[in-house]
């Protein structure tokens, strides 16, 4: 598996390892899968995408989101969380939205759908924007007054924010998407007994109180968290199969 370790509550480096709300979720889906455990190497999130298809990881556990783009390369399990842009600025800040962008820095973790969404919008919205290899280096950024705001996933921000009184979510934009465990094009069966697990997992409840734990709150009952989709993989992308199946649990 492969995971950056730089983005809490997902994965966070703790005293005896990895610790965090990916690692416990992995875990739960590795001893519904059968295995006793599973190794997580600590890569940043730009180098995720080659160590996939090189064959040095077998899943990508990092928060990723599902996209059409992606979803031609990658195969994707079912979603499983529910995200959108989260905005860090310095306590006491104002943000209202985009259009308070215009002139300032943003900073975010280079290779991720945040970089993506800063290179789209950058012209648009008039800002400018510094790449960084990890997620607290963008947060630096801010707290340095390098960069006016911080973009990442909203649990991300909120996380971060929650565990730093000089800084707060100035604007969360929720718009729908999804995170999703990534596989190789190839490794159909993988990605369908992993699904498997986690529809288990999703069916006795376990994957909300996870949430719970890490997040503080329980999730809402339309969360990613708490569905059962039809088929393997997320529906309406590519490398989705509408056959039905019944969910098995061991």
């Amino acid at each position: 598996m492969g995971s950056d370790f730089g983005v809490a509550p997902w994965v966070i480096r703790g005293p005896n390892g990895p610790e965090g709300f990916g690692i416990d979720l992995i875990n739960m889906v590795a001893r519904k899968m059968g295995y006793r455990s599973v190794d997580v190497e600590d890569i940043n999130f730009s180098g995720l995408f080659p160590a996939l298809f090189s064959s040095r990881i077998n899943i990508m556990v990092n928060p990723l989101n599902i996209t059409q783009d992606r979803s031609e390369r990658l195969l994707f399990s079912e979603p499983i969380f529910a995200t959108g842009n989260g905005f860090i600025v310095l306590k006491g800040q104002k943000i209202s939205g985009q259009a308070d962008l215009r002139g300032k820095v943003l900073a975010v973790n280079r290779g991720t759908l945040s970089d993506t969404w800063a290179t789209v919008n950058h012209d648009r919205y008039g800002f400018s924007v510094q790449r960084y290899e990890t997620f607290p280096d963008s947060v630096l950024a801010v707290m340095t007054g390098r960069a006016f705001t911080a973009l990442n996933e909203i649990p991300t921000t909120v996380y971060a924010a929650s565990r730093n009184p000089l800084i707060e979510v100035g604007y969360k934009d929720f718009d729908g998407r999804n995170f999703g465990y990534a596989f190789r094009k190839d490794d159909v069966e993988l990605r369908n007994r992993t699904e498997m697990a986690i529809e288990c997992l999703k069916q006795e409840g376990a994957l909300g109180r996870l949430y719970t734990k890490w997040y503080g709150a329980p999730p809402s009952k339309d969360n990613p968290l708490m569905t059962i989709y039809p088929g393997f993989g997320p529906p309406g992308f590519s490398g989705y199969d509408p056959a039905p199946h019944s969910v098995q649990c061991h």
